[in-house]
């Protein structure tokens, strides 16, 4: 476990020297005590190294369990997934004594993968604060602490300035709706791309494109759909082409609703909608087209911030110059709508009782100091080294079962995504079979999960920050043992 200093420690309770609260944060006693218990968890999280079915004995206790959880949601879990509350990086033990490889993380939350003694310690840290919940109204300086460190990365690219914490990527996502709706009133009307997924409230269930996602419910936003880069399409056609007609469908919009589009939500690696990929030059024009007429570029990253092979997209595409707003999550532990100066918005519009935890806030800044000192990004990055290692993988795993990968329209390699942001396309990427894999691979010992609106596709978001590039083939040993189950 790393040693912090004194000032590190009093950032983490928001305590000033001389204080009472400084004092604590800097107390032996405290320090002690938290080497106690981080080497605990870490003797613990060493007995697990392997995937291993259920333990003997635990099969009825563990099914009691399952019904209590389907009995207070209304309905059953997804997958028979519960915790016991111990893992060992990219591994994970459930309740029943099972272990599985943790190639989802909790839809992309766990890049650390589980029991990470820094973290842990991170988050022992962060616990000590006199309160729990920190506010808008009230707080010490853990919130502040956390944004200075997410600023400092984001201004590096950008003209990013000020940050806007909230407890939920949708909840991001409204405050920077907002925000672009505040700067150009009376405009009420957005554009974004189709199979977008923003959220699961009112408004961004109705400005994601997902007719699952709002059966039932009035649709109050109006949305115009631009199509999302199409690489098969555009190379069919040429990507200069593909281009100018996205740009003449994009400029009917603008002067069939004339003042009316506030912004355009761009989601520059799409991820429910099936971790689709763009090119720079495509975006690009589309944000230049934008500033021409006054409507503001907003840059959804909750799901890929930090993922690709630079931490913010807009870096790995070279766009920061254009982005406005910027929302990001997941991995952060905290979510938060950045914007530039043009965009902070007048007082009274951004509140809310809670702005997070001091756990929370502790761990997220950690993450994002860890991302920045690691060797995560670049060319030859641990990120891009372990992409290159999954496509190796599906390609072998293609290639010794053709029959399970059938051609399938509209998708150009099996193995796709960027980054820590994988996915591939067995089973024709048909819905049914697709699922009926996830469940099986789960069986087999790993977690993952789909994504795409038809084709669907297995994804994966795995715990970068600790797999080992030697672990892909061992993932993909059960992965083959799953797909075996369900494949024709």
């Amino acid at each position: 476990m790393s040693a912090m200093t004194d000032s590190a420690k009093q950032a983490a309770v928001g305590g000033c020297s001389g204080t009472v609260g400084g004092s604590l944060a800097s107390s032996g006693v405290i320090d002690g005590a938290i080497r106690t218990i981080v080497s605990e968890v870490s003797s613990r999280r060493a007995m697990i190294t392997d995937v291993r079915g259920p333990i003997d004995g635990l099969k009825e206790e563990y099914a009691a369990l399952m019904a209590r959880a389907a009995a207070v949601r209304g309905r059953g879990l997804l997958y028979p997934y519960i915790g016991s509350g111990i893992g060992h990086g990219a591994l994970v033990e459930l309740a029943d004594g099972s272990v599985k490889w943790d190639m989802i993380c909790g839809i992309g939350v766990h890049f650390f993968g589980h029991s990470d003694p820094l973290l842990v310690e991170a988050s022992l840290r962060g616990s000590i604060g006199d309160t729990l919940k920190q506010g808008n109204l009230q707080s010490s300086m853990e919130p502040h602490a956390f944004s200075e460190v997410l600023l400092a990365e984001a201004g590096k690219g950008s003209g990013l300035r000020h940050a806007y914490l909230s407890t939920s990527g949708c909840m991001a996502n409204e405050n920077a709706l907002k925000v672009c709706f505040q700067k150009h009133a009376p405009a009420r009307r957005v554009l974004a791309f189709k199979d977008c997924f923003m959220g699961r409230s009112l408004m961004m269930a109705s400005i994601g494109d997902s007719h699952e996602g709002r059966v039932g419910l009035p649709i109050v936003a109006d949305v115009d759909y631009m199509p999302f880069y199409d690489e098969v399409l555009a190379e069919r056609m040429g990507p200069a082409r593909f281009i100018d007609l996205s740009l003449m469908h994009l400029e009917q919009y603008v002067h069939r609703y004339p003042g009316q589009h506030a912004c355009f939500i761009f989601e520059l690696v799409q991820g429910e909608g099936g971790f689709n990929t763009g090119r720079r030059e495509y975006f690009k024009a589309l944000m230049e087209s934008c500033k021409s007429h006054g409507i503001a570029v907003w840059d959804d990253e909750i799901q890929t911030f930090g993922r690709l092979p630079r931490m913010f997209a807009y870096e790995h595409y070279n766009l920061g110059e254009y982005v406005d707003v910027l929302c990001v999550g997941k991995m952060t532990q905290v979510c938060a709508t950045l914007f530039t100066e043009a965009y902070n918005p007048r007082p009274g519009l951004l509140s809310g009782t809670f702005v997070g935890e001091g756990v929370s806030f502790e761990v997220g800044r950690r993450v994002i100091e860890r991302l920045r000192d690691g060797d995560y990004y670049g060319e030859n990055g641990r990120i891009e080294r372990h992409h290159a290692a999954f496509r190796r993988e599906v390609k072998s795993l293609a290639s010794r079962h053709p029959g399970w990968f059938p051609e399938v329209a509209g998708v150009a390699d099996v193995a796709a995504g960027v980054g820590g942001m994988m996915r591939f396309t067995p089973l024709g990427g048909k819905k049914e079979k697709i699922q009926a894999a996830c469940k099986a691979i789960f069986e087999a010992g790993v977690v993952l999960f789909y994504c795409g609106h038809g084709p669907y596709h297995l994804r994966m978001l795995p715990p970068l920050g600790v797999m080992k590039e030697e672990d892909w083939p061992r993932v993909f040993a059960c992965i083959e043992a799953g797909l075996a189950k369900v494949a024709p």
